[in-house]
C-alpha cells in the first residue's frame, strides 16, 4: 500500500494522538487524579502507539499489520477507560479512539489480504 491508501487512517491517528494529549494534559489538571491514573495512562500510551503507527505507514515497515492491530487494541482500550468519566475530553477521546481502532482495523485487514 502507499502512503495515498494509508492516508484515511494517518489522519485518524493524527487527530487521536492530539485528543489523547489533550485529555492527558487536562486530566493532569483535575482535582481528582487517583480516579483519573489509569486513564491518563492509557491517554498517553495511546498518543504514543498512534505516533509510532504513522511513522510504521508512512515508511511502509514490513511490521504495519501488527503495529495497526495493537494500534487499535490500545485505542480501544483507551476509549473504554474515558467511558468511565464525566469529563468533556473524555468524550472527545472516546469518539477520536473509537474511530481510529476501527481506521487501524480496517487498513490491517486490507495490507494482510494484498499481502
Amino acid at each position: 500500500m502507499t502512503r495515498i491508501q494509508y492516508q484515511e487512517c494517518i489522519d485518524a491517528c493524527i487527530k487521536t494522538m492530539n485528543t489523547c494529549n489533550y485529555s492527558y494534559v487536562s486530566s493532569l489538571k483535575e482535582y481528582h487524579l487517583e480516579e483519573l491514573r489509569e486513564s491518563i495512562r492509557l491517554d498517553r500510551e495511546c498518543a504514543d502507539i498512534c505516533s509510532f503507527a504513522i511513522q510504521a505507514m508512512t515508511r511502509q515497515s514490513p511490521f504495519v499489520v501488527q503495529i495497526l492491530r495493537l494500534c487499535a487494541d490500545i485505542c480501544e482500550a483507551c476509549a473504554d477507560e474515558s467511558s468511565k468519566h464525566v469529563h468533556r475530553h473524555c468524550r472527545s477521546c472516546i469518539e477520536a479512539c473509537r474511530e481510529c481502532a476501527a481506521a487501524c482495523r480496517m487498513i490491517s485487514e486490507t495490507v494482510e489480504v494484498y499481502a
